[in-house]
């Protein structure tokens, strides 16, 4: 615990004007990241007794061991700097929301050349029109259903809208009217661009006009006795009537606005957001957060907008943001808003009329929400806790591992050895400082020396650096635990093997634990505690033991030591399958020197396979564009010197694929294994 006066700047240091500050921990990772009107008389407030800190902000100055800050011109730039620093550094000790469910949205791809209307989630794609976000994706898909009578977009798959312009044959939607299968013709590009403008325009809420538009075209249809035709247009109402049911007017004048509610208590805090376009809410979302710092209603509404608006641009952030606290000062947030749309954006609190009914409507829904976050989690933070304990008095601990790594090693009878490296902090898992390695010491079977490997390995670098820095500092090592090409140790960002873990655990069993320790001792570490899980009797063995530990089947400290354990070997798995399906699947021109995979496609394409590519000329290969006669000789040569494949089996079936059949260098599209692989039953896998 350092003593905050230690590193207190001296008196005059810190300009008077607005600014963003970072606070360091001994290690050098950013802790926390907050901005000012004036950089002087907000640090000043950190530095004060003690006693008078809120006890939040008093862990986070006795952790920090340094405090920096960037001087920006105005507040606008200071909000918008410490949003890309909160994302940047994620720093342990500022409000950071967690979305309660990765929600769907209704996506238009008019980056396209035919649009396709698809459910989409994860991050934002340029040129992709997005709706919602939405409940679930069944709703989504109703109202597609629905929509497709009246703007028949396309929705398929870029494989099967190939394979239909291919064969001339558009899929079942194109037959039943669902489509307007431009795969196959029946409308230009552009005619279907415009029907996927249409669509979005409906989405978007500009309902009216269509609606008028079917009216009048049914009844000059029912004028000219076209009952049929005006008998699908009155079914084409019907269904664009339904669609709009499903979100019913809660703004009579149409409005486009976004709604934000925050039910809190002193631990944590959950946010709602209505999103309403056209006056019908078209979607909502949930963030929860643990306050983490002394924060009032208006600094969560402020994180929130950064949370929601940081990566957005032009309509989707609306013309109206209704919040229950504005932030202070509201001006500099309010520009910015503006600027991230292009318009004016009016930020205020409802006071009466169908928008505060609205919002109290969300108030709500953030409580409820906050309820059920609770319910969850109460048992989970409790079983967490006392699961920590547990562990550090089994293993006669100082105090709580709160960052636990741990290895295993996984190889297919002794080839494609890999380890894996997974850090639970907390006893959550922190998949970002999830690592591999492959084992480069020596070729063979070996679990034991090549845990020693492997541990060497990753605290080598992290004693090489405190040697050289004096301090914690982060490398720019590769994912196998090699150097980089540089230090990055002024970023803060907790990358690759810079922040030791209070305890390793290892895969296995005495042999693995004393390997794992004599790797430690080797470098001189001797603050760091080991231990292993065996997975026959779940026993933990620590180092110079004869007899392990030997914990209750009940104990919450087992279970955590089993999800590490676990965890470890399911990412180790995971990256040595997919080494070895990439040896699989390596063919023949993968051996020729300087052939890319572009040239290789073209090969393929140009002659079907490897086998007719083997018997054609040197003259017949110069025909592949961007073949010459030097590449020619050696593709040549290298295909007559290897042997030919044995025949490939799709795995999937069991058929035997045709070697005329169309190949690719990464092997058929099925993926087949060669006959003659070695056996890839789990029993086969460490």
């Amino acid at each position: 615990m350092a003593d905050p006066s230690s590193y207190r700047p001296k008196p005059g240091e810190i300009p008077d004007s607005p600014g963003v500050y970072k606070f360091r921990d001994e290690h050098r990772r950013v802790i926390y990241v907050g901005k000012a009107k004036s950089l002087r008389q907000r640090l000043a407030n950190y530095f004060q007794d003690l006693a008078g800190l809120h006890p939040r902000t008093r862990t986070m100055v006795t952790t920090a061991a340094s405090v920096e800050w960037t001087v920006v011109s105005t507040e606008v730039e200071a909000l918008q700097l410490e949003y890309s620093w909160i994302k940047e550094f994620d720093p342990r000790f500022n409000v950071k929301y967690r979305d309660d469910k990765s929600y769907p949205y209704l996506a238009v791809t008019m980056n396209e050349e035919f649009p396709r209307v698809q459910v989409m989630r994860g991050h934002k794609k340029k040129g992709v029109r997005y709706f919602g976000p939405y409940g679930h994706a069944w709703a989504i898909r109703d109202t597609v259903d629905l929509l497709l009578r009246v703007f028949p977009v396309r929705t398929c798959s870029a494989g099967v809208f190939k394979n239909a312009a291919r064969t001339g044959r558009p899929c079942l939607l194109g037959y039943i009217g669902k489509c307007s299968a431009p795969c196959v013709g029946r409308v230009s590009a552009e005619e279907h661009r415009e029907l996927a403008e249409e669509f979005c325009d409906f989405m978007a809420g500009r309902t009216g006009t269509y609606l008028r538009r079917l009216e009048k075209q049914m009844t000059e249809a029912a004028e000219e006795m076209e009952y049929e035709r005006a008998a699908r247009l009155r079914d084409d109402i019907g269904a664009l009537k339904k669609a709009m049911e499903k979100n019913a007017v809660v703004l009579a004048d149409a409005t486009d606005a976004d709604l934000i509610a925050v039910a809190e208590d002193e631990l944590e805090a959950a946010v709602q957001i209505f999103h309403v376009r056209g006056g019908r809410v078209r979607g909502q979302r949930g963030w929860v957060t643990d306050k983490v710092e002394e924060v009032t209603t208006a600094a969560l509404v402020e994180h929130a907008l950064q949370q929601l608006y940081g990566e957005e641009t032009g309509d989707a952030v609306p013309k109206e943001v209704l919040v229950p606290a504005l932030p202070d000062p509201v001006e500099p947030v309010q520009e910015w808003l503006t600027g991230r749309r292009g318009s004016h954006v009016s930020l205020r609190i409802p006071q009466r009329g169908d928008k505060r009914a609205l919002m109290e409507t969300v108030e709500r829904n953030a409580q409820q929400a906050l309820a059920l976050h609770k319910t969850k989690r109460a048992s989970d933070l409790t079983t967490r806790s006392r699961a920590l304990e547990e562990i550090a008095d089994a293993l006669d601990l100082d105090s709580a591992p709160l960052r636990i790594e741990c290895y295993d090693i996984s190889h297919l009878q002794g080839d494609d050895v890999v380890a894996s490296m997974v850090v639970f902090e907390d006893g959550l898992q922190r998949k970002s400082e999830y690592r591999r390695f492959e084992i480069k010491g020596f070729a063979g079977q070996d679990d034991v020396r090549s845990m020693h490997e492997v541990i060497t390995r990753r605290f080598r670098r992290y004693l090489a650096e405190k040697e050289r820095t004096g301090e914690w500092v982060e490398d720019d090592a590769g994912t196998d635990g090699q150097p980089g090409n540089g230090l990055k140790d002024d970023d803060g960002r907790p990358k690759k093997f810079a922040y030791p873990p209070q305890l390793v655990v290892v895969d296995g069993g005495q042999p693995q634990v004393a390997a794992a320790k004599r790797a430690l001792d080797e470098l001189g570490i001797d603050d760091i505690a080991v231990c292993g899980l065996a997975k026959r009797l779940e026993e933990v063995w620590l180092p110079d033991d004869d007899d392990p530990v030997v914990l209750p089947r009940s104990s919450e400290g087992l279970y955590l030591l089993q999800r590490v354990r676990d965890e470890a070997h399911r990412f180790a798995i995971t990256y040595q399958r997919a080494k070895r399906a990439k040896r699989f699947r390596a063919g023949p021109l993968d051996e020729v020197p300087g052939l890319g995979e572009t040239r290789k496609h073209a090969l393929i394409k140009h002659f079907g396979s490897v086998k007719k590519l083997r018997s054609a000329t040197i003259e017949q290969i110069q025909e592949v564009p961007g073949i010459g006669r030097k590449t020619a000789e050696t593709i040549a040569a290298a295909l007559a010197g290897a042997a030919p494949a044995a025949p490939a089996v799709n795995t999937a079936t069991g058929e035997i694929i045709d070697d005329e059949e169309p190949e690719t260098t990464a092997g058929a599209s099925g993926d087949p294994v060669t006959a003659g692989a070695p056996d890839e039953r789990r029993g086969q896998e460490r």
